[in-house]
């Protein structure tokens, strides 16, 4: 049960602080493109008729439906200008696509191309992918893992979630042991 409910505590918290990759900018398109598919919906389309319009909740639901569409890609293009750098990526070539390509295949495409996160080892500068333990430029232990399965483990661990090793036995630097 505890481990259950600190997955979800974790994964929360992960969702937050990739919303906050959205950029202020992208929000007001976002609203700025909801508030434009409200006005052809309900001003322009209706006077560019000469016949009888589709019924109310018809009207309605496509008016809704479009311009959370429209908002959600501007939303996405933000997004995707800050977290292409993270990773390392293009942001001029991602943003190209994007904005190009019809239907948000650019955005589809992004998110099944994009490379993991980068980080700079602390003690020699190097690019390190996320998913690394050790620098591969200096050895430096970048992030704890178990010394009998070396599998990721959190600081906070006593013991390894894979294979139950104790990780107090294990000789990691004191600065992997200050969180606990």
């Amino acid at each position: 049960m505890a481990t259950n409910y600190s997955n979800r505590e974790e994964s929360q918290t992960s969702f937050s602080s990739e919303l906050k990759l959205i950029p202020r900018w992208s929000v007001a398109a976002a609203i700025l493109a909801f508030v434009v598919m409200e006005y052809l919906f309900w001003v322009v389309f209706p006077h560019e008729r000469h016949h009888p319009g589709p019924p109310f909740g018809l009207r309605l639901y496509f008016a809704l439906s479009w311009g959370a569409l429209a908002s959600l890609y501007m939303l996405m293009v933000g997004y995707i200008s800050n977290d292409s750098p993270r990773r390392g990526m293009s942001v001029r070539i991602w943003m190209i696509i994007c904005l190009v390509m019809p239907g948000g295949i650019g955005a589809v495409l992004y998110f099944l191309l994009r490379q993991p996160i980068i980080s700079l080892c602390p003690a020699c500068g190097t690019h390190v992918q996320s998913e690394y333990h050790f620098c591969p430029q200096c050895a430096y232990q970048v992030s704890a893992s178990c010394g009998n399965c070396y599998r990721s483990v959190r600081i906070t661990d006593l013991y390894c979630v894979n294979c139950g090793h104790d990780l107090a036995s294990d000789n990691r630097p004191a600065r992997l042991h200050a969180f606990r």
